[in-house]
C-alpha cells in the first residue's frame, strides 16, 4: 500500500514539475519540448526502478538504482514545494502573468540549491548532541553515568560497513557507561547483515549494550530481530532489567507495529510492571504513550523513529502524527529525549539538521 501511494504521488509531482518547468522562459527558449519530456520520462524511470528494483535488491546495480531513485524523490519534493508556493502566490499565473514564468524559474533554482544542501547534510557524519538529566532515584554512586544512544541507522543497501565503522568510533570515543540502540538499526532489506554484525559487535560498555526493536526490525522476514540478537545485544522486548541496584532499564517493541497489525496490546504497562524501586530509563522506538510511562514512574524516556522530519518542510507533516518530533521535552515528572536519527531513511539527505548521536549524562538529585 505504501509503495503504491508513493509511486502515485511522485508520478503526479513529476507531471506537475515538468509542466511548470516548460513555462519557464529559459527552458521554453533553449530546451525542445521533446527533450524535456524525454528527460522527465527517464527521471521517472530512475525513480520507479530505484523503488521497485533497487529497494530490496542486492549488488552494486541495486545500490546505484536505489541511491539515485531515492535522491530524485527528494529533489522532486524540494522542487515541487517552491514551485507550488509560487503558483499559490500568483493564483497559478492569473496574477502578474508576465512575471509568473520567471518566478517559476527562480523556484527551480531554489529547489536545486535546497537539494544540494540536503545532500551535503545527509552525507555528513552525525553530530554528538549532549544532554544532562537529573534522574530521580538514581543511586549516588551512579552520578555522572553516561548513556550513548544511537537510533535509526537503517543499515542495509544504502548505508554499509564503512559508514558504520565511523559511527562505532564516534560511540566508543565518548567512553560510555551504557550504550542503547533505539530501533531501526537495520533497514530490513538488501544484503546480508553478517558483515555489519561483526562491526556492531565492537560496541561495548561496562553496563552493557541494550536495544529495542523498531518497525524496520520486523521487515524482511524479521531478519533484523535475529541480527540484533546475533550481535549479542540485550534486547528489551516488553520487559525491564535491573542493571545496577536501584537502576532499571526497560524497553518495548515498536509501538506502531501493533497498530499496523491491528493488535491490541499494553506493552508499555507490561514492560514496566513489578520492577523494583529506583531510577528507570525507558526505551521506546516510537515516541508514543509518554504519559503512561510518566505515570508509571519512569524518569527518562529515549525514543527515535521520527527522524525529526528529515527533510524540511516534511517535518510539519510528520509532527501531525508525532507531536513530540525531536529534542528534549518534559512530560509530567519524566524527561523525554527524541533522537532525529543517526542515519537516514530513503534518500541520503537531510534539511536542515544533521543526524545525531545522543550523549546523556545522568545526575542524581
Amino acid at each position: 500500500m505504501f509503495g503504491t501511494i508513493l509511486i502515485s504521488v511522485c508520478t503526479l509531482m513529476h507531471i506537475y514539475v515538468l509542466l511548470r518547468a516548460s513555462t519557464v522562459p529559459f527552458v521554453a527558449q533553449h530546451i525542445p519540448l521533446k527533450i524535456l519530456i524525454g528527460a522527465g520520462v527517464i527521471l521517472w524511470a530512475i525513480f520507479y526502478l530505484g523503488r521497485v528494483v533497487g529497494h530490496g535488491g542486492t549488488g552494486p546495480w541495486a545500490w546505484i538504482l536505489e541511491f539515485f531513485g531515492m535522491t530524485w524523490i527528494a529533489v522532486l519534493f524540494l522542487t515541487f514545494i517552491p514551485l507550488f508556493a509560487i503558483d499559490i502566490l500568483t493564483a497559478f499565473g492569473f496574477l502578474i502573468p508576465k512575471l509568473s514564468p520567471s518566478l517559476r524559474g527562480w523556484a527551480l533554482i531554489l529547489g536545486g540549491l535546497l537539494s544540494l544542501i540536503a545532500l551535503f547534510q545527509g552525507m555528513r557524519p552525525p553530530v554528538i548532541r549532549n544532554y544532562e538529566v537529573q534522574l530521580r532515584g538514581l543511586p549516588g554512586n551512579l552520578d555522572g553515568t553516561i548513556i550513548i544512544a544511537l537510533s535509526d541507522l537503517h543499515l542495509g543497501s544504502q548505508v554499509g560497513e564503512r559508514w558504520l565503522k565511523g559511527r562505532v568510533s564516534q560511540t566508543m570515543a565518548q567512553e560510555p557507561d551504557i550504550v542503547v540502540l533505539l530501533g531501526d538499526i537495520f533497514e530490513g532489506h538488501g544484503p546480508s547483515e553478517k558483515g555489519l554484525i561483526k562491526t556492531l559487535q565492537r560496541i561495548s560498555a561496562p553496563m552493557g549494550v541494550w536495544a529495542v526493536l523498531g518497525n524496520h526490525e520486523f521487515h524482511g522476514g524479521r531478519r533484523g530481530i535475529s541480527a540484533m540478537e546475533e550481535a549479542g545485544f540485550q534486547v528489551l522486548r516488553n520487559r525491564w532489567a535491573e542493571i545496577h541496584p536501584g537502576f532499571i532499564i526497560a524497553g518495548v517493541d515498536d509501538l506502531t507495529s501493533d497498530r499496523r497489525a491491528n493488535r491490541e496490546s499494553d506493552s508499555v504497562t507490561h514492560a514496566l510492571a513489578d520492577r523494583p524501586p529506583g531510577a528507570t530509563v525507558f526505551l521506546s522506538h516510537t515516541p508514543w504513550q509518554m504519559e503512561k510511562a510518566s505515570n508509571a514512574g519512569v524518569g527518562l524516556m529515549l525514543s527515535g523513529h521520527t527522524h525529526g522530519g528529515q527533510i524540511w518542510p516534511f517535518d510539519y507533516l510528520v509532527k501531525q502524527r508525532y507531536p513530540l518530533l525531536e529534542g528534549r521535552h518534559e512530560v509530567g515528572n519524566m524527561t523525554v529525549i527524541i533522537s532525529r536519527g543517526t542515519g537516514t531513511w530513503g534518500p541520503r539527505m537531510r534539511l536542515w539538521h544533521p543526524g545525531e548521536i545522543l550523549r546523556v549524562t545522568l545526575k542524581s538529585h
